[in-house]
Protein backbone atom coordinates (compact mmCIF):
# COMPACT_ATOMS: atom_id res chain seq x y z
CA UNK A 1 0.00 0.00 0.00
CA UNK A 2 2.66 2.52 0.32
CA UNK A 3 4.08 4.17 -2.17
CA UNK A 4 7.78 3.51 -3.86
CA UNK A 5 8.28 7.27 -3.44
CA UNK A 6 7.72 7.18 0.44
CA UNK A 7 9.25 3.90 0.52
CA UNK A 8 12.52 5.49 -0.65
CA UNK A 9 12.46 8.42 1.25
CA UNK A 10 11.57 6.29 4.50
CA UNK A 11 15.08 4.82 4.04
CA UNK A 12 17.22 7.16 3.52
CA UNK A 13 15.46 9.63 6.32
CA UNK A 14 16.94 10.94 9.09
CA UNK A 15 20.17 9.54 11.05
CA UNK A 16 19.18 12.32 13.51
CA UNK A 17 15.92 10.31 14.75
CA UNK A 18 17.92 6.96 14.12
CA UNK A 19 20.48 7.76 16.59
CA UNK A 20 17.74 9.20 18.93
CA UNK A 21 15.97 6.24 19.08
CA UNK A 22 19.71 3.83 19.11
CA UNK A 23 19.37 6.03 22.43
CA UNK A 24 16.55 4.41 23.93
CA UNK A 25 17.94 1.33 23.87
CA UNK A 26 21.11 2.03 25.40
CA UNK A 27 19.45 4.11 28.19
CA UNK A 28 17.13 1.04 29.02
CA UNK A 29 20.36 -1.07 28.76
CA UNK A 30 22.78 1.22 30.84
CA UNK A 31 20.47 3.57 32.64
CA UNK A 32 19.69 7.41 31.15
CA UNK A 33 22.64 8.90 33.20
CA UNK A 34 25.07 6.93 31.58
CA UNK A 35 23.85 7.98 27.73
CA UNK A 36 25.46 10.97 26.60
CA UNK A 37 22.97 11.46 23.91
CA UNK A 38 24.30 14.21 21.51
CA UNK A 39 21.70 13.67 18.80
CA UNK A 40 18.28 15.01 18.93
CA UNK A 41 18.18 19.28 18.63
CA UNK A 42 15.68 19.23 21.65
CA UNK A 43 15.96 21.91 23.73
CA UNK A 44 15.79 20.64 27.48
CA UNK A 45 14.83 24.70 28.67
CA UNK A 46 11.67 25.13 30.00
CA UNK A 47 9.87 28.26 28.06
CA UNK A 48 10.61 31.47 29.97
CA UNK A 49 8.79 32.45 32.65
CA UNK A 50 7.06 35.48 30.19
CA UNK A 51 5.79 33.15 28.40
CA UNK A 52 4.13 30.34 30.89
CA UNK A 53 2.97 34.02 32.55
CA UNK A 54 1.32 34.67 28.46
CA UNK A 55 -0.18 31.01 28.39
CA UNK A 56 -1.61 31.26 31.79
CA UNK A 57 -3.24 34.72 30.93
CA UNK A 58 -4.54 33.38 27.47
CA UNK A 59 -6.03 30.19 28.96
CA UNK A 60 -8.21 32.27 31.17
CA UNK A 61 -11.74 32.62 30.53
CA UNK A 62 -11.30 36.18 29.34
CA UNK A 63 -10.60 35.81 25.81
CA UNK A 64 -13.69 33.86 24.47
CA UNK A 65 -13.56 33.49 20.95
CA UNK A 66 -9.80 32.34 20.78
CA UNK A 67 -10.30 28.98 19.84
CA UNK A 68 -12.18 29.54 16.53
CA UNK A 69 -11.64 30.02 13.08
CA UNK A 70 -9.51 33.14 11.93
CA UNK A 71 -8.02 34.22 9.24
CA UNK A 72 -5.85 31.66 7.03
CA UNK A 73 -2.72 34.29 7.53
CA UNK A 74 -3.18 34.75 11.35
CA UNK A 75 -4.35 36.98 14.35
CA UNK A 76 -4.13 40.09 13.17
CA UNK A 77 -3.10 41.74 15.97
CA UNK A 78 -0.11 39.46 16.13
CA UNK A 79 0.92 40.04 12.48
CA UNK A 80 0.87 43.47 13.58
CA UNK A 81 3.32 43.02 15.92
CA UNK A 82 5.43 40.78 14.47
CA UNK A 83 5.42 42.96 11.10
CA UNK A 84 6.69 45.89 13.39
CA UNK A 85 9.11 43.61 15.01
CA UNK A 86 10.93 42.98 11.77
CA UNK A 87 10.48 46.47 9.66
CA UNK A 88 12.50 47.32 13.02
CA UNK A 89 15.05 44.97 12.36
CA UNK A 90 15.09 45.71 8.69
CA UNK A 91 14.29 48.61 8.01
CA UNK A 92 11.92 48.08 5.24
CA UNK A 93 8.24 49.01 5.58
CA UNK A 94 6.47 45.13 6.20
CA UNK A 95 3.65 45.53 7.27
CA UNK A 96 0.47 42.84 8.54
CA UNK A 97 -0.28 42.56 5.10
CA UNK A 98 3.22 40.70 4.68
CA UNK A 99 3.41 38.24 7.52
CA UNK A 100 1.88 34.94 7.71
CA UNK A 101 1.23 32.99 10.83
CA UNK A 102 2.52 29.01 10.15
CA UNK A 103 3.07 25.85 11.93
CA UNK A 104 6.89 26.15 12.33
CA UNK A 105 8.85 27.11 10.55
CA UNK A 106 8.73 23.62 8.51
CA UNK A 107 5.15 24.92 7.82
CA UNK A 108 6.57 28.22 6.73
CA UNK A 109 8.90 26.76 4.38
CA UNK A 110 6.82 23.69 2.91
CA UNK A 111 4.48 26.84 2.33
CA UNK A 112 6.84 29.34 0.25
CA UNK A 113 7.87 26.64 -1.72
CA UNK A 114 4.75 25.26 -2.69
CA UNK A 115 3.34 28.74 -3.70
CA UNK A 116 6.63 29.12 -6.02
CA UNK A 117 7.96 25.76 -7.49
CA UNK A 118 6.26 24.58 -10.94
CA UNK A 119 7.95 20.76 -11.62
CA UNK A 120 11.72 20.55 -11.77
CA UNK A 121 12.34 24.13 -10.68
CA UNK A 122 15.51 24.35 -9.07
CA UNK A 123 16.09 24.83 -5.04
CA UNK A 124 19.65 25.53 -3.89
CA UNK A 125 21.08 24.95 -0.67
CA UNK A 126 24.20 24.53 1.19
CA UNK A 127 25.63 21.70 2.58
CA UNK A 128 25.75 20.54 5.09
CA UNK A 129 21.93 21.23 5.31
CA UNK A 130 19.09 20.80 7.29
CA UNK A 131 18.19 17.05 6.01
CA UNK A 132 14.59 17.38 5.74
CA UNK A 133 15.11 20.59 3.14
CA UNK A 134 15.74 18.03 0.34
CA UNK A 135 12.31 15.97 1.66
CA UNK A 136 10.25 19.71 1.38
CA UNK A 137 11.33 20.63 -2.28
CA UNK A 138 10.65 17.42 -3.27
CA UNK A 139 7.17 17.67 -1.53
CA UNK A 140 6.83 20.38 -3.77
CA UNK A 141 8.16 18.73 -7.21
CA UNK A 142 10.88 20.78 -7.28
CA UNK A 143 14.52 19.67 -7.24
CA UNK A 144 17.61 20.28 -4.99
CA UNK A 145 20.51 21.80 -5.77
CA UNK A 146 23.25 20.86 -3.06
CA UNK A 147 26.42 23.40 -3.12
CA UNK A 148 29.18 22.69 -0.76
CA UNK A 149 30.63 25.21 1.43
CA UNK A 150 33.86 25.92 2.38
CA UNK A 151 34.57 23.28 4.92
CA UNK A 152 37.59 25.52 6.49
CA UNK A 153 34.44 28.33 7.55
CA UNK A 154 31.25 26.51 6.40
CA UNK A 155 30.33 29.76 4.68
CA UNK A 156 29.41 29.50 1.14
CA UNK A 157 31.86 29.28 -1.97
CA UNK A 158 30.69 31.60 -4.61
CA UNK A 159 32.55 29.99 -6.96
CA UNK A 160 30.56 26.69 -6.70
CA UNK A 161 27.41 28.90 -5.83
CA UNK A 162 27.29 30.50 -9.52
CA UNK A 163 28.26 27.47 -11.61
CA UNK A 164 25.17 25.86 -9.85
CA UNK A 165 23.11 28.70 -10.52
CA UNK A 166 20.73 27.73 -14.03
CA UNK A 167 17.35 29.22 -15.77
CA UNK A 168 15.27 26.79 -13.62
CA UNK A 169 16.73 28.27 -10.32
CA UNK A 170 13.88 29.64 -8.48
CA UNK A 171 14.93 29.58 -4.86
CA UNK A 172 17.99 29.14 -2.48
CA UNK A 173 17.87 28.60 1.17
CA UNK A 174 19.87 29.92 3.55
CA UNK A 175 19.88 28.99 7.25
CA UNK A 176 22.51 31.10 9.80
CA UNK A 177 22.50 30.46 12.21
CA UNK A 178 23.36 27.21 10.51
CA UNK A 179 22.15 24.00 11.54
CA UNK A 180 24.33 21.72 11.98
CA UNK A 181 27.52 23.93 12.29
CA UNK A 182 26.32 26.89 14.39
CA UNK A 183 27.86 29.30 11.71
CA UNK A 184 26.70 32.47 11.44
CA UNK A 185 27.11 34.12 7.56
CA UNK A 186 28.80 37.32 7.49
CA UNK A 187 27.18 40.00 6.02
CA UNK A 188 30.24 40.56 3.99
CA UNK A 189 29.64 36.85 1.84
CA UNK A 190 25.99 37.73 1.96
CA UNK A 191 26.21 40.93 0.06
CA UNK A 192 28.44 39.24 -2.49
CA UNK A 193 25.43 36.69 -3.05
CA UNK A 194 23.34 39.51 -3.25
CA UNK A 195 25.25 40.94 -6.35
CA UNK A 196 25.95 37.51 -7.41
CA UNK A 197 22.33 36.39 -7.72
CA UNK A 198 21.20 39.97 -9.18
CA UNK A 199 23.66 39.31 -11.88
CA UNK A 200 22.36 35.58 -12.72
CA UNK A 201 18.73 36.84 -12.70
CA UNK A 202 19.67 39.49 -15.08
CA UNK A 203 21.99 37.14 -17.08
CA UNK A 204 19.14 34.57 -16.97
CA UNK A 205 15.88 36.78 -16.99
CA UNK A 206 14.57 34.70 -13.69
CA UNK A 207 14.09 36.09 -10.26
CA UNK A 208 15.31 33.71 -7.49
CA UNK A 209 13.95 34.15 -4.21
CA UNK A 210 15.88 33.76 -1.38
CA UNK A 211 14.06 32.31 1.92
CA UNK A 212 16.33 32.65 5.11
CA UNK A 213 14.88 29.88 7.58
CA UNK A 214 16.30 31.17 11.00
CA UNK A 215 15.10 29.35 14.09
CA UNK A 216 18.53 30.12 15.71
CA UNK A 217 18.36 33.88 14.57
CA UNK A 218 18.38 34.92 18.49
CA UNK A 219 20.33 32.17 19.90
CA UNK A 220 23.75 33.98 19.34
CA UNK A 221 27.08 34.24 20.90
CA UNK A 222 30.07 36.31 21.39
CA UNK A 223 28.06 40.02 20.63
CA UNK A 224 28.11 38.09 17.09
CA UNK A 225 25.38 39.52 14.70
CA UNK A 226 22.30 37.95 12.30
CA UNK A 227 22.53 40.17 9.11
CA UNK A 228 18.89 41.17 7.75
CA UNK A 229 17.93 39.21 4.89
CA UNK A 230 15.36 41.29 4.09
CA UNK A 231 18.01 44.38 4.25
CA UNK A 232 20.32 42.66 1.95
CA UNK A 233 17.99 41.10 -0.80
CA UNK A 234 15.16 42.05 -2.27
CA UNK A 235 13.61 39.04 -3.64
CA UNK A 236 13.06 37.23 0.10
CA UNK A 237 11.37 35.99 2.70
CA UNK A 238 12.09 35.01 6.04
CA UNK A 239 11.08 31.81 7.90
CA UNK A 240 11.23 32.00 11.32
CA UNK A 241 9.53 29.96 14.50
CA UNK A 242 9.69 30.36 18.37
CA UNK A 243 11.27 26.77 18.58
CA UNK A 244 14.58 27.31 20.11
CA UNK A 245 14.81 31.00 21.02
CA UNK A 246 11.60 30.39 23.68
CA UNK A 247 12.13 26.64 23.71
CA UNK A 248 8.63 25.38 22.61
CA UNK A 249 9.26 23.00 19.85
CA UNK A 250 6.07 21.03 20.58
CA UNK A 251 4.24 23.86 20.15
CA UNK A 252 4.33 24.50 15.86
CA UNK A 253 4.19 28.29 15.96
CA UNK A 254 6.05 30.35 13.56
CA UNK A 255 6.07 32.73 11.12
CA UNK A 256 6.61 33.58 6.88
CA UNK A 257 7.46 38.10 6.53
CA UNK A 258 7.81 38.44 2.86
CA UNK A 259 9.96 41.31 1.57
CA UNK A 260 7.48 44.27 0.47
CA UNK A 261 9.99 45.17 -2.52
CA UNK A 262 9.26 42.06 -4.41
CA UNK A 263 7.57 42.85 -7.54
CA UNK A 264 3.26 41.82 -7.33
CA UNK A 265 4.06 40.70 -3.72
CA UNK A 266 0.13 41.13 -2.88
CA UNK A 267 -0.08 38.23 -5.25
CA UNK A 268 2.69 35.84 -3.71
CA UNK A 269 1.10 36.25 -0.36
CA UNK A 270 -2.45 35.56 -1.19
CA UNK A 271 -0.83 32.35 -2.97
CA UNK A 272 1.20 31.46 0.15
CA UNK A 273 -1.73 31.75 2.09
CA UNK A 274 -4.16 29.70 -0.19
CA UNK A 275 -0.97 27.07 0.20
CA UNK A 276 -1.37 27.21 3.99
CA UNK A 277 -4.81 26.41 4.30
CA UNK A 278 -5.18 23.87 1.64
CA UNK A 279 -1.56 21.98 2.43
CA UNK A 280 -3.71 21.04 5.56
CA UNK A 281 -2.17 23.23 7.86
CA UNK A 282 -5.16 25.84 7.53
CA UNK A 283 -3.82 28.43 10.03
CA UNK A 284 -1.08 28.13 12.77
CA UNK A 285 -2.51 27.30 16.31
CA UNK A 286 -4.03 30.45 17.54
CA UNK A 287 -3.17 30.20 21.25
CA UNK A 288 0.01 30.23 20.73
CA UNK A 289 0.36 32.67 18.15
CA UNK A 290 -0.97 35.13 21.09
CA UNK A 291 1.48 34.16 23.70
CA UNK A 292 4.51 34.43 21.55
CA UNK A 293 3.01 38.24 20.35
CA UNK A 294 3.40 38.63 24.10
CA UNK A 295 7.09 37.18 23.92
CA UNK A 296 8.83 38.90 21.21
CA UNK A 297 10.98 40.35 23.10
CA UNK A 298 12.19 37.29 25.08
CA UNK A 299 14.81 34.49 24.67
CA UNK A 300 16.19 31.86 26.37
CA UNK A 301 18.93 31.69 28.45
CA UNK A 302 21.51 31.88 25.61
CA UNK A 303 24.91 32.29 28.51
CA UNK A 304 24.15 28.87 29.50
CA UNK A 305 23.83 27.63 25.91
CA UNK A 306 27.60 29.51 25.96
CA UNK A 307 29.09 27.90 29.01
CA UNK A 308 28.03 24.38 27.40
CA UNK A 309 29.13 25.44 24.13
CA UNK A 310 32.82 26.38 25.44
CA UNK A 311 32.93 23.33 27.41
CA UNK A 312 32.26 21.10 25.39
CA UNK A 313 34.53 22.60 22.65
CA UNK A 314 37.42 23.54 24.38
CA UNK A 315 37.67 19.80 26.09
CA UNK A 316 37.12 18.28 22.34
CA UNK A 317 40.22 20.45 21.18
CA UNK A 318 42.21 19.39 23.57
CA UNK A 319 41.31 15.98 22.85
CA UNK A 320 42.54 16.33 19.52
CA UNK A 321 39.37 17.02 17.44
CA UNK A 322 38.97 19.71 14.92
CA UNK A 323 36.19 21.67 14.94
CA UNK A 324 34.72 25.16 13.61
CA UNK A 325 33.57 27.30 16.65
CA UNK A 326 30.00 27.77 16.36
CA UNK A 327 28.72 31.30 16.67
CA UNK A 328 25.11 30.34 17.10
CA UNK A 329 22.23 27.55 17.15
CA UNK A 330 23.60 25.24 19.79
CA UNK A 331 25.09 22.44 17.53
CA UNK A 332 29.12 21.67 17.18
CA UNK A 333 30.12 20.06 13.81
CA UNK A 334 33.51 18.39 14.17
CA UNK A 335 35.69 16.57 11.76
CA UNK A 336 35.19 12.77 12.85
CA UNK A 337 38.59 10.98 13.78
CA UNK A 338 38.39 8.62 10.76
CA UNK A 339 37.29 9.43 7.37
CA UNK A 340 33.69 7.46 7.24
CA UNK A 341 32.13 9.27 9.84
CA UNK A 342 28.93 6.82 9.75
CA UNK A 343 31.61 3.82 11.20
CA UNK A 344 32.52 6.45 13.58
CA UNK A 345 29.20 7.26 14.89
CA UNK A 346 28.69 3.74 15.45
CA UNK A 347 32.40 3.50 16.93
CA UNK A 348 31.27 6.14 19.21
CA UNK A 349 28.08 3.85 20.47
CA UNK A 350 30.78 1.75 22.07
CA UNK A 351 31.38 4.26 24.52
CA UNK A 352 27.22 5.22 24.67
CA UNK A 353 28.09 7.98 22.91
CA UNK A 354 25.00 9.22 20.55
CA UNK A 355 26.74 11.30 17.79
CA UNK A 356 24.98 11.88 14.21
CA UNK A 357 27.28 11.31 11.28
CA UNK A 358 27.79 14.71 8.65
CA UNK A 359 26.62 12.30 5.82
CA UNK A 360 22.89 12.89 6.72
CA UNK A 361 23.65 16.57 6.15
CA UNK A 362 25.16 16.07 3.24
CA UNK A 363 29.21 16.54 4.56
CA UNK A 364 30.35 13.38 5.19
CA UNK A 365 33.88 13.25 7.27
CA UNK A 366 32.20 15.47 10.33
CA UNK A 367 29.48 14.49 13.04
CA UNK A 368 27.14 16.95 14.43
CA UNK A 369 26.46 17.57 18.23
CA UNK A 370 23.87 18.77 20.47
CA UNK A 371 24.64 20.33 23.44
CA UNK A 372 21.02 21.96 24.26
CA UNK A 373 21.59 18.88 26.78
CA UNK A 374 21.86 18.87 30.53
CA UNK A 375 25.55 20.42 31.44
CA UNK A 376 26.34 17.10 33.60
CA UNK A 377 25.69 15.19 31.13
CA UNK A 378 28.13 17.34 29.12
CA UNK A 379 30.76 16.92 31.72
CA UNK A 380 30.35 13.61 31.55
CA UNK A 381 30.95 12.41 28.33
CA UNK A 382 34.25 14.24 28.20
CA UNK A 383 36.27 11.12 29.53
CA UNK A 384 33.80 8.75 26.62
CA UNK A 385 35.18 11.08 24.42
CA UNK A 386 38.66 10.66 25.52
CA UNK A 387 38.63 7.18 25.43
CA UNK A 388 36.21 6.79 22.12
CA UNK A 389 39.84 9.09 20.72
CA UNK A 390 42.51 6.94 22.28
CA UNK A 391 40.81 4.04 20.93
CA UNK A 392 41.18 5.15 17.37
CA UNK A 393 44.86 6.57 17.53
CA UNK A 394 45.85 3.33 19.19
CA UNK A 395 44.12 1.80 15.44
CA UNK A 396 46.42 3.93 13.50
CA UNK A 397 49.38 3.20 15.02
Amino acid sequence: MLSQNISNKINKSSWIRAMFEEGEKLRKIHGAENVYDFSLGNPDYEPPVEVQNALKKYTSDQFPGLHRYMNNAGHLDVREKIAKKNSEESGLPVTQSHIIMTCGAAGGLNVILKSILNPEDEVIVFSPYFVEYLFYIENCAGKPVVVSTDTKTFEPSLDLLAKSITPRSKAIIINSPNNPTGVVYSEKILKEIATLLEAKEREFGIKILVISDEPYSKVIYDQVEVPSILKLFKHSAIVNSYSKSLAIPGERVGYIAVNPSIPNVDLLISGMIFCNRTLGFVNAPSLFQKVIADSLDVVVNTDEYKKRRDFLYNHLIELGYSCVKPQGAFYLFPQSLIPDDIEFAKLALKYNLLVVPGSGFGCPGHFRLAYCVDFNSIKNSIPAFKALAEEIKGQKK
